[in-house]
């Protein structure tokens, strides 16, 4: 069973939608509108997203680059625009799939399958090693020279995302919307005292850094010490 977002303006579509995804034993989430359906992408952390290009609010391609701006979940555009550049275009601005209406039920049953079962192959895969810390993510676990650390869902969170870009200089408002889902607000503090308790779980303080490198007045990176 995956968690999947549907959001389609169509109230029909929309509910025929949700009782054939349902109907194959998925969490259906709804939405008709572009802000409320980004709300429910961004809080509600689903497997996969289906949207509509046609809503009434935001244009379903500006919505595909606020959701990207802040998750990597799999988006299959579900849309009657059929035109090649504008199928190109949506593909390059981060859709895993493409649909144009009117499908049949079969049809968007298998690419539903076949888009969940990329993202369980990639998420399966993915381990990140950088110096002396091994990060499982899909069991969630982290290694530092070989003893398990004692995380947080969140400082797990947290350390998943600087790891995934190390050596990158991130803000705290790119920490905020990657791992807090909290892209035009939120509290930076709540991000401070997260890396001051990482660090701790790390070994190491502020002042004397190992892993978690502050670049002042900019924000701040994981790094191996090693190099």
């Amino acid at each position: 069973m995956a968690s999947i977002v549907v959001i389609e303006d169509d109230q029909h579509i929309r509910a025929s939608i949700a009782q054939l995804l349902a109907g194959s034993g998925h969490d259906v989430v709804t939405s008709g509108t572009a802000m409320a359906g980004l709300e429910k992408a961004v809080h509600e952390a689903p497997d996969l997203v289906l949207l509509d290009l046609g809503l009434p609010d935001v244009d379903g391609t500006e919505l595909l680059k606020m959701i990207r701006a802040v998750s990597k979940v799999p988006v299959i555009v579900i849309t009657a625009r059929g035109d090649d550049q504008v199928v190109v275009a949506t593909l390059d601005s981060g859709a895993d799939d493409y649909l144009i209406k009117p499908f049949t039920t079969s049809q968007l049953a298998a690419r539903v399958r076949a888009v969940l079962r990329r993202a369980g192959a990639d998420t399966e895969r993915e381990r990140i090693s950088v110096g002396g810390l091994d990060i499982d993510i899909p069991a969630r676990s982290a290694l530092l020279d070989g003893a398990a650390l004692d995380l947080s869902p969140k400082e797990f969170d947290l350390l998943v995302c600087l790891a995934r870009r190390a050596g990158e200089v991130l803000t705290k408002r790119d920490l905020l919307a990657e791992v807090w889902r909290e892209p035009y607000g939120g509290s930076e503090r709540t991000v401070d005292v997260h890396l001051s308790w990482l660090r701790k779980k790390l070994g190491e303080t502020a002042a004397d850094p190992r892993y978690l490198q502050t670049v002042f007045g900019v924000g701040v990176k994981l790094v191996d010490p090693s190099t």
